[in-house]
């Protein structure tokens, strides 16, 4: 459901008269998992950010509380007894950071969002730098990481995969892009029409278009605590990224395949003139190893089909440990006065 926008009266210093003129709500959606130690280091920046905001825009900070089971919940109801606009949407179980986006935006109310993690490796006061491309007329406006705190094996193997997906992607995927972003409700609105199994928000933001820019920054180091992401989950995170973002394994086993008869004519010319077994055995392995990826790839595709095709939410809210927010109050439908009083006879 599209968010109708908040409104604030504004006294007109010409005369008595007075109007009603919308004020935009921004909620910034903030992913949480076992963070009950950066929660309060994180507000202590995005306060000042609000503070900033807080004279033309409603801001809400809205917490996506993926299944915790630590303290983080306590430490959300300490910000909120700071920042009453503080809420929290908590999941039934831990669904994962893609999915908890994803019930953040089909649930999140307001005319415009930011995606920011909670461990301040994106800095929260890039907002208000969002906001300024946003009031220039962009729809889209995310954090471009030209560098980051970290190996330089491991910013390579980033780099190198970044670059691979775009080359292999179906479509349009935007360099050094992640979820730390602002976007209109429109743009929300044209994400959540996506019914998949198996979200990628970065390349989601990348497919609907719209007018974008991007701010490049240097990625920070984790404020506190410890990462939630190893070696293993970052392998799994870029093979779903290209099987969400690409059909190129698919077509794969086609491209390969005159390599491969070529490499069986090979061996059997090979066998025929030597008659040794070893050739005859490279190019069964040579054939049933094409076959055996051939089937494997399409298996991927499949079970991704197959789970998509069930439709089944992404994420349950558990409603006992959420605070959600209000609705927006309804525009009034009042004839609006004249800022300038009409002449008396």
């Amino acid at each position: 459901m599209i968010s109708q926008p908040t409104f604030l009266c504004v006294a007109s210093p010409e005369n008595q008269f007075h109007r009603r003129l919308p004020m935009k709500r921004l909620t910034i959606m903030v992913p949480v998992y076992n963070e009950q130690d950066v929660i309060p280091l994180f507000y202590s920046r995005i306060r000042r950010v609000i503070e900033t905001l807080s004279h033309h825009y409603h801001v809400d900070l809205l917490f996506l509380n993926n299944a915790s089971t630590d303290g983080t919940l306590d430490k959300i109801a300490s910000v909120r007894e700071d920042f009453a606009n503080t809420y929290v949407i908590s999941l039934s179980r831990n669904v994962g950071y893609q999915r908890s986006l994803e019930c953040g935006l089909r649930n999140a109310k307001g005319d415009l969002f930011v995606f920011i993690d909670v461990d301040c490796e994106d800095p929260p006061e890039m907002i208000l730098q969002f906001i300024e491309k946003h009031e220039q007329g962009y729809d889209i406006v995310f954090g471009e990481r030209v560098d980051r705190e970290e190996p330089e094996t491991i910013k390579a193997a980033r780099k190198a995969f970044y670059r691979i997906l775009q080359k292999v992607a179906d479509e349009d995927i935007i360099l050094d892009m992640a979820e730390f972003s602002l976007f209109t409700a429109e743009v929300r609105d044209a994400l959540v029409q996506e019914n998949t199994s198996f979200p990628f928000v970065r390349s989601s933001i990348s497919r609907v278009g719209f007018r974008r820019t991007a701010i490049p920054f240097k990625r920070d180091k984790r404020i506190a605590g410890e990462t939630h992401y190893n070696l293993l989950g970052m392998t799994v995170f870029a093979v779903a990224g290209i099987l969400s973002a690409s059909t190129l394994p698919l077509r794969l086993p086609l491209y390969t395949l005159p390599f491969m008869l070529v490499g069986l004519v090979v061996f059997g010319a090979l066998y025929v003139v030597t008659a040794s077994p070893w050739f005859a055995l490279a190019a069964a392995v040579l054939a049933i190893g094409h076959m055996a990826t051939s089937v494997a790839f399409i298996a991927l595709y499949v079970g991704r089909t197959y789970k998509n095709g069930l439709m089944r939410p992404n994420a349950f809210i558990d409603r006992r440990s959420s605070m959600l927010q209000p609705d927006p109050v309804p525009q009034d439908k009042t004839p609006t006065p004249p800022l300038i009083a009409p002449a008396l006879p």
